[in-house]
């Protein structure tokens, strides 16, 4: 099968977030099982350049019709992570991808129009003819309805909900400019936002127009369906629910594998289990933590509401109080939030059992991984999450709020729906001080008093495939639904 992937983001070289990891890691698992898969991406001048083999020299040449004009767009060929990917770079006076940044200008909605009609400009042009065209968040939205509604193609898409939130709302007049026609958007294939009927929404038109919908993971999918956490778009989710389902995302097991992992000092496995305690001692020793009979709790990632941080905060002096080590390693978008925790870490430098980094910092996360017992995750929302299958890769212990993807990976220690062996965390459910208090006490109980039960879910953490392996095969099966072709 031939899978074309568009995306506006795929690691290592345009990453943002896990939409980059997800295309990165799925395209690669697709190939490894003997798949056609080639990526179209923005051509950045932020991107790094560097971690694309065999950059092209020689573009292809395109012309691209939007907003009433021809613009000038050339098609770079290289590999990243042994992926084909092609990069569009436009070279109009808006200069659309030479801005220093992926996100975050004032024209996001018309830079990501033009990527789509660009994209699928140079798929006619190259004569590329995919069994499957899959397309990612509100970025790449419309490219279902501008192949249904403007080509008349019979191309087959998959579109994927990797956030809600975020949905790509445009003009009427910025619709146009893409070549479709805002009056003729009635009935089923309407896509006016049903929260300000003046706008268009991008990820409502992805969702009606796709064949078939996906999102990271099969709680979130009925979240998203059933609750607020469908952000206005729980009906027309609900209508398409034939065509929606959740598929848990993927681990790249080859970057995040502590038997080889070259940024931790000491390599170790479910064999060599008690080798993750170097990683401790020397996580201990980096970070200038007091050397004690103590378990270390940490966070890792971006600090903002979605991830509950007055709960963390709340977590950090609670734990400190119980004898617990804390570790915290993130950074927040919002000025607010970054402020509050500046002022937490001068507050507690000179606590020898607590250290905060207010950065991003992949290598030492990878060492946070080795080297904690515990990591917190108290989302009020999550999609799916990448943080707990990386923990529980390296025999770290989520204790994670039951929400999205969470709530799909990790099963408490006392969950009897679930054999001892597939008990891999400390669960709560309610968004609230008194449960993530009561979490922490179980958890850290279970460490001191417990040892044998918490090498039991150290290991069946590690044990657990949460590899691309599966998420791959589920997603051949949505594409073969589709095409009718294997």
């Amino acid at each position: 099968m031939y899978i074309a992937m568009i995306a506006s983001e795929c690691a290592p070289v345009s990453k943002v977030g896990g939409l980059a990891d997800v295309v990165d890691g799925l395209s690669r698992e697709l190939m490894t099982k003997g798949h056609k898969v080639e990526i179209i991406l923005p051509y950045y001048d932020c991107m790094n350049h560097s971690l694309v083999e065999d950059l092209q020299g020689n573009p292809m040449a395109l012309s691209v019709q939007y907003g009433g004009k021809r613009i000038f767009c050339t098609a770079h060929t290289g590999r990243v992570h042994d992926n084909v990917c092609y990069f569009i770079r436009s070279h109009s006076e808006e200069r659309y991808f030479d801005r220093g940044l992926f996100y975050g200008a004032e024209d996001d909605e018309e830079r990501f129009t033009f990527f789509c009609l660009a994209a699928l400009e140079f798929l006619r042009e190259a004569g590329k003819h995919p069994d499957v065209i899959h397309c990612h968040d509100w970025q790449t939205a419309l490219i279902p309805a501008l192949l249904k509604l403007k080509q008349k193609s019979s191309t087959k898409t998959c579109y994927t909900i990797h956030n809600i939130r975020h949905q790509g709302k445009i003009t009427d007049n910025a619709l146009k400019k893409a070549g479709l026609d805002p009056s003729s958007l009635t009935g089923k294939d309407s896509m006016l936002d049903d929260s300000n009927h003046g706008y268009i929404n991008l990820m409502k038109g992805g969702i009606i127009s796709s064949d078939a919908v996906t999102t990271v993971s099969p709680r979130y999918s009925i979240e998203t369906r059933t609750s607020r956490q469908g952000e206005g778009l729980e009906g027309i989710l609900s209508q398409h629910a034939d065509k929606y389902e959740g598929i848990i995302n993927g681990v790249d097991y080859d970057t995040w594998n502590p038997a080889t992992d070259s940024n931790i000092p000491f390599n170790y496995s479910v064999d060599t289990i008690e080798d993750k305690y170097k990683n401790k001692e020397f996580l201990r020793s980096k970070l200038s933590l007091r050397n004690a009979f103590k378990p270390i709790i940490s966070v890792v990632g971006r600090l903002d509401m979605q991830k509950g941080v007055h709960l963390i905060r709340d977590a950090i002096l609670n734990a400190l109080n119980d004898g617990i080590q804390f570790v915290l390693l993130g950074s927040s978008p919002d000025n607010e939030i970054a402020e509050y925790f500046y002022h937490l870490k001068h507050y507690l430098k000179n606590n020898p059992d607590c250290h905060i980094n207010l950065s991003h910092d992949e290598d030492l996360a990878h060492l946070i991984y080795a080297g904690s017992d515990l990591i917190l995750i108290p989302s009020l929302f999550e999609p799916c999450g990448l943080t707990q299958m990386l923990a529980m890769r390296y025999g770290t212990v989520p204790i994670v709020r039951k929400t999205g993807g969470l709530g799909d990976t990790v099963f408490d220690i006392n969950d009897p729906d679930r054999a001892r062996t597939q008990r891999n965390g400390f669960v709560f459910t309610d968004f609230t001080y008194d449960a993530i208090e009561l979490a922490l006490k179980r958890a850290a109980t279970t460490w001191n008093e417990k040892p044998y039960t918490f090498r039991e879910i150290m290991l069946a953490g590690m044990t657990t495939d949460y590899s691309w392996t599966i998420p791959a095969e589920r997603y051949l099966s949505v594409y073969s639904k589709i095409s009718g072709k294997q």
